[in-house]
Order: C-alpha cells, then structure tokens, then sequence
C-alpha cells in the first residue's frame, strides 16, 4: 500500500481504491492535515478509470476513527484562533458530502470505535459496514458541543424519537443498533473482513459492491435500541429538553402525569425503568446550552432536504459554539483535566434563552460551507475558493 503521507495511506489494485487511517495510536481521530489528503485522495480517483470503487477503513483493531482531533481544535479555541478552526470545519464538511455524492461506490468499514468525524466519514458512504467490534456514536454533547459532519441528518432520519435519545445522550450503537438507527448497511464479523476485501477485489458473480457485501451480511442479533422505542418514542417527543427529562423521570417511577397516555401500555420494564433514570440523571449533567441547540437541530434536520442543508445548519451553529467560553470549559474539563467536573455557563436549562438555537442557526455570521446558494455538483470542489 502506497503512503500518501504519516497518517494516510492508499493504494489502486484490481479497480479498487483502498484508503486507510493511519494513526491507531490516535483511535485514527482526524487532523486538518488528514482531511485535506482524504480530499485529495477522492478528487483524484473520480475519474480515475483504474478505480471502479472505493474501499475505506482504518487501522488498527480498535476504531476506524474516533472523530475530529479535539486537541488540534481545543487548540485553536484557546489561541483565540476560530478562523482557523471554522475552516478545519468547511474542509471536513464538504470532504463528507463529496463522498455522499460520490460516482462510484464506496464502502466504508466501521470496525471498531466509530464516533463523531468517524461517522461524516463512514455514515455517508453508499455502503456502510459494522462489526461485533463496532462502537459508533455522535458524542459531542459530551463535551458541550453538538453534533455535526451530517450527524444531525442521520439522526433525524432514525426511527421515531430514537435519534434524539442519541444526540441529547451520546448513546453509543453496536453493530445491531447502527443497522436499526440508519447508520449501517451490513453487519460483517471482523474475521471475514480479508475475505470480503477479497471479493470485492475479485467481482465475482454477482458483481455489484452491495450484492457482495449480502454475501458476507449476518444478523448480529437483537438492538436494544430498537427494544427501547416505545418508551424513547414517549419520553423523548416532549417539545423541550426539561420536558424530555420530567418524562423520563415519570416513565421510571411509573407515575401517570400529562403526558402518561403516550407511555407504553405494557406492565413496566424494570430494565427500561433503570435505563430512563440513568438517562434523565445524564441529561442534568451536560451543558444545557448544547442539549437545547441540539434539539433543535436534530428537529430542523428533519425538514431539510438534502445533506448539504443539514451541513450548513450544522456549520452556523459550529462557528458560533467556537466562540463559546462553555465549549472551551467543557473540552478542558473533560480532556485536559479529568479529574476536576465540568464547569457550564449557564448552569441549568431555565438559564438558556429559548430562542437561542433558532437564532444561531438562521443567522450567516461567517462564510458557508459553499461558496455559492447550495452545494456545487462536486462537493468537494472549489476547496480553496471559501476564505479558509
């Protein structure tokens, strides 16, 4: 496999482009630098007549990629540098639509720890791979931030409320989950990953991408999640966070209240019970400015109609939360110092304007993602064109 440089390698054999994350010791978390090659890479095999598909995955046992580099963007924050890091943003965004508008499959293998810039990668991709080893999530409101690379369009197309229940708690799918929420396509235990790669490398009968992958697509058994959502239908369709978690408690003391008749019927889970406590006890630890916007979005999300709207939704409310002192509080809190809780401003959610979310999100304060009204007929092009 060719090098394209420390933390990226690709290579073309057989009419298949494969390009790999190479930084393991970093869960192959993604740098500007990185972002950039990737651009590169896929420009340069769209009309590559040698590539008939592309194959991306990366290395390592433990993740494809465990997201953005939050140290690289923790560090622009802190040299007062937002310029920097809105432009790390367009670049990663329109990296992300271009292989949703990609000409020519690509399969994206979500082995291991998916989260975050992981899923803009993977989560659009025209065939989306799991494993046993799979663990994907969008968990920004973890650190006070909200979900982005397209998240909010993938969750807003889940079933019912259940994306919601995945953006305001960072829950984390395994392979059964993914399948159920939209955020895979195929469940291939890690063992016959060589195998497919073979395959797929080899076209043989049937030949297309997707009819090879079913070949290797098993059942990897029951989601939780999918068992979950009566209860998350319930709860989590309550039009505020502070609704959301007055439901949750309800549903977990099995207490009637206005909203009990949209409660499951049935006798009462104490597994469900438990789950909706814990829940509710998460929810009233994270920053309540990021639950409020995210819900917004995940919401909005749902009337867009097309990925590149969610991005540029997506990108307003970005640049203004790398303004924030409380996204700054909150990435130092978790990642620079562990050990001491995190410090949010404001403190509860009755301290958040109501019409905070709606007015971040409809107002174009810097640059878009594109350059132009909507997105160009090659995402990715014109990448130097937007004040970076």
């Amino acid at each position: 496999m060719s090098v394209v440089s420390e933390h990226i390698s690709a290579s073309v054999a057989d009419g298949v482009g494969h390009v790999t994350l190479d930084r393991p010791q970093a869960l192959n978390a993604l740098s500007y630098e990185m972002i950039r090659e990737l651009t590169d890479v896929f420009d340069a095999w769209r009309d590559d007549s040698e590539v008939g598909l592309v194959v991306i995955d990366g290395a390592g046992e433990r993740g494809f990629c465990a997201g953005g580099d939050i140290r690289e963007l923790y560090g622009y924050a802190t040299n007062g540098n937002a310029h920097e890091a809105r432009a790390f943003f367009r670049a990663e965004y329109r990296l992300d639509a271009a292989i949703a508008r990609y000409p020519k499959p690509v399969v994206a293998i979500m082995d291991g720890i998916t989260m975050g810039g992981g899923i803009g990668l993977a989560g659009h991709a025209s065939i989306r791979i799991v494993t046993e080893r799979s663990r994907v999530a969008m968990p920004e409101t973890r650190i006070g931030f909200t979900p982005d690379v397209g998240g909010s369009w993938l969750l807003a197309k889940a079933p019912g409320e259940l994306g919601v229940h995945l953006a305001l708690n960072s829950r984390t799918m395994d392979a059964a989950d993914a399948l159920h929420a939209g955020f895979a396509d195929a469940f291939v235990p890690s063992e016959n990953l060589p195998h497919l790669l073979q395959a797929l490398a080899e076209r043989a009968d049937p030949g297309s991408p997707a009819e090879i992958v079913m070949l290797f697509d098993e059942t990897p058994g029951p989601s939780a999640l999918a068992l979950a959502r009566d209860w998350v239908d319930a709860c989590y369709s309550a039009p505020t966070v502070h609704g959301i978690i007055e439901r949750l408690r309800a549903f977990a003391d099995g207490r009637a209240d206005a909203s009990a008749s949209a409660f499951p019927k049935h006798p009462l889970d104490p597994a469900a019970s438990a789950y909706a406590a814990a829940a509710a006890d998460e929810l009233e630890t994270l920053s309540p400015t990021a639950l409020t916007v995210t819900l917004e979005s995940v919401r909005r999300a749902r009337t867009l109609p097309r990925l590149e709207d969610a991005l540029e939704q997506e990108f307003r409310l970005v640049s203004w939360f790398i303004e924030q002192h409380d996204l700054r509080e909150g990435i130092r809190a978790q990642v620079i110092d562990k050990d001491r809780s995190p410090r949010w401003n404001p403190s509860t959610l009755a301290g958040v304007d109501p019409e905070l979310a709606a007015r971040v999100i409809d107002a174009q304060v810097h640059d878009p993602v594109w350059p132009a009204a909507g997105a160009p007929a090659h995402p990715s092009a014109d990448f130097d064109s937007v004040e970076a």
